[in-house]
């Protein structure tokens, strides 16, 4: 088995496969990359068990294999080489050996049939969008997504496809987000969830990518396919939360203001607050907003006022500010709106302007109640 590929067009499609492997892993396998030669294609996978990806490399070769070869072995030596045409030849005594333009790198392989073999899916549907739809709808949702290993439903993001549009929520008990596309719909209605660790994988290849990437899926595992990319994974088990139901319907008080600046003003304010609770406090009056937070246990106390556009009674709410800071940060709006019932209901988060035809997001935030 022998093949020539270019050294940085090598580098940048494993650097992206190498995102899926483990640090430690259960199966001493699965630190490698798998390498299969067909002809003048090769195809490189990587795999963690849960999630595996794979990518098309064209090269130059007649021949077939395949092998298993140290993922971090390689990348490393990778990365050190100008662009260059490198040779992989398998040798006698289980070496396969890279020839650069200045010298010859061996490498101890496995055999390639020990590699874990990728899910195929049986009886999949189908849906497709574009690429930066998809990353965009990640990156807006997953950040909310829980931490908890007691409840793992919560540990992903949702995908609920329909034929009136695509919606994708998360959500930690704290804060939920959920994201919608009524511009793009599915042929029939499904929903799953997505695990965090693919879906960061997909973001960071897909962001800004006109691609087409097509979405297979079934009861137990989804496929993504785009470009000469393919990526398989198994879904989290598991009914996902009634999420509509902590949607407060009735918010007659509407507060509107600069998103900038309320990210500042809430930023400064929450160093004062106790660390604990990070608790801030919102006073709406008129067209005034007071923020304040208070450490007891030191005596720090901070406050500012910003004018803003508000409709609805005069109210104090409570909110905890790491919350409310990450929310305001994920939105790229230059002005957000805070809808609110009493101040022991969630407030709803949305920006006003900057989304795309067809785009809506929502983000709710749980109050914290406030000690007088």
């Amino acid at each position: 088995m022998k093949f020539i590929v270019s050294s940085s067009y090598l580098l940048k499609q494993l650097q992206v496969l190498g995102g899926i492997i483990n640090n430690n892993n259960t199966l001493p396998i699965l630190d490698n990359f798998l390498f299969q030669l067909d002809q003048n294609s090769l195809t490189v996978s990587a795999s963690d068990l849960e999630t595996t990806i794979s990518s098309k490399l064209e090269v130059e070769s007649n021949e077939k294999g395949s092998v298993c070869i140290p993922a971090r072995l390689l990348l490393d030596t990778l990365k050190t080489f100008p662009e260059q045409p490198l040779t992989f030849s398998i040798e006698g005594n289980n070496t396969i050996e890279i020839s650069s333009n200045h010298g010859k790198y061996a490498l101890a392989y496995a055999s390639g049939e020990e590699f874990p073999q990728a899910i195929q899916l049986q009886d999949p549907s189908a849906t497709v969008m574009s690429g930066d739809v998809l990353a965009n709808a990640i990156s807006k949702t997953i950040f909310a997504a829980g931490n908890d290993d007691l409840r793992p439903v919560m540990s992903g993001v949702f995908f609920q496809f329909s034929t009136e549009g695509l919606t994708f929520v998360a959500t930690d008990a704290h804060k939920l987000v959920k994201y919608s596309r009524e511009d793009i719909s599915a042929s029939q209605a499904a929903e799953f969830i997505m695990p965090k660790k693919p879906l960061n994988l997909l973001k960071s290849i897909l962001a800004g990518s006109e691609e087409e990437v097509t979405v297979e899926y079934n009861d137990s595992n989804a496929k993504f396919s785009f470009d000469n990319t393919e990526m398989v994974c198994r879904l989290i088990d598991g009914k996902y939360p009634n999420y509509e139901a902590v949607i407060p319907k009735e918010n007659p008080n509407k507060l509107a203001i600069e998103r900038n600046q309320f990210l500042n003003s809430v930023r400064r304010v929450s160093i004062f607050s106790n660390k604990t609770t990070h608790q801030i406090r919102l006073k709406i009056a008129g067209a005034e907003l007071n923020i304040s937070a208070e450490d007891i246990d030191y005596s720090n106390k901070a406050e500012e006022r910003l004018t803003c556009d508000y409709q609805g009674d005069d109210m104090q709410i409570g909110f905890n500010s790491r919350f409310l800071t990450e929310m305001l940060n994920n939105l790229t709006s230059d002005e957000v709106s805070l809808e609110m019932s009493m101040p022991n209901r969630a407030g709803i988060l949305t920006p006003t302007d900057g989304l795309d035809e067809g785009e809506v997001v929502t983000m709710l935030v749980m109050p914290v109640m406030l000690n007088n």
